[in-house]
């Protein structure tokens, strides 16, 4: 059995929610927590459920952010401001610590809802395929998260991003606009809008590859750093996920704070 770490990319400076790591959520108890506090429980909750995840660290350019993760438990690895996204700065930190695990995992420090099943499923189809240098999942929208969506759209928001796949599973395209068009969808049909996860899992091989590749037009126009990889034709598996009973939103705007905390206390979340 592969191993697996998990790391957690968070940055201070960030033109749509500056400090947004520090961000706090009220919980079903109406106790405020951090995002960052959040997705390290997210995490945390992970590698229990998963066997074979031998590490966990928060990957930060920010002494604010290293100083919160140390105070939640969290081992950092401080890295470089110059890295463009989570990926950058993912490869960077498993480079500067040294991490030998042949999966890793990046859980980004916007999305305190992440089920653990997502990253134990996400890790699973690694060690399925071995071909796989990236996978990421993928939750088939219901009409709330759509609405969703489409009021992000109509308000001139950017929120969260949308996947399409191949009839193998991987990744056609990703992007901050509602695909595939939607505009003939029937009331009573199945959705077939599916709501990109923010988590990826690599191999090593794949984030030095990231590494050396240039940004694409394409990246840079939506702001998605997984179109790297697809701009320069390498496969990422777009791995479907279940949430029954549950609800899933990143924190990606201010505005997001009251519907995530919202979903906090319908899941009854500390």
């Amino acid at each position: 059995m592969r191993d697996a770490v998990i790391v957690i990319p968070a940055r201070y400076a960030s033109t749509r929610y500056p400090a947004k790591p520090l961000a706090t959520l009220k919980g079903v108890s109406g106790i405020e927590r951090t995002l960052l506090e959040r997705s390290v429980m997210a995490a945390r909750a992970a590698a229990v459920s998963t066997r074979g995840v031998t590490g966990l660290f928060v990957a930060t350019d920010d002494e604010r952010i290293a100083a919160e993760a140390k105070r939640v438990g969290a081992e950092v690895i401080m890295t470089d401001p110059a890295c463009a996204n989570g990926t950058e700065r993912v490869a960077q930190a498993v480079e500067r610590a040294g991490l030998g695990q042949p999966i890793i995992v990046n859980l980004q420090g916007d999305a305190p809802l992440t089920p653990p099943h997502f990253v134990s499923t996400l890790i699973n189809a690694m060690r399925e395929d071995e071909t796989r240098m990236v996978a990421t999942p993928v939750l088939r929208c219901d009409r709330e998260s759509l609405d969703n969506f489409r009021n992000d759209r109509r308000l001139d928001r950017v929120g969260a991003t949308t996947v399409v796949r191949d009839l193998k599973g991987n990744a056609i395209y990703f992007s901050k606009e509602v695909i595939p068009f939607t505009g003939t969808l029937k009331a009573d049909g199945p959705i077939p809008v599916f709501h990109h996860v923010g988590l990826y899992a690599y191999t090593p091989e794949a984030l030095r590859l990231y590494a050396s590749l240039t940004p694409g037009e394409l990246e840079q126009l939506e702001g998605l750093e997984q179109l790297r990889f697809i701009e320069h034709g390498h496969k990422i598996a777009a791995v479907e996920v279940s949430a029954p009973g549950a609800a899933f939103w990143e924190l990606n705007n201010p505005s997001d704070v009251p519907l995530i905390e919202d979903y906090l206390h319908r899941m009854g979340m500390e």
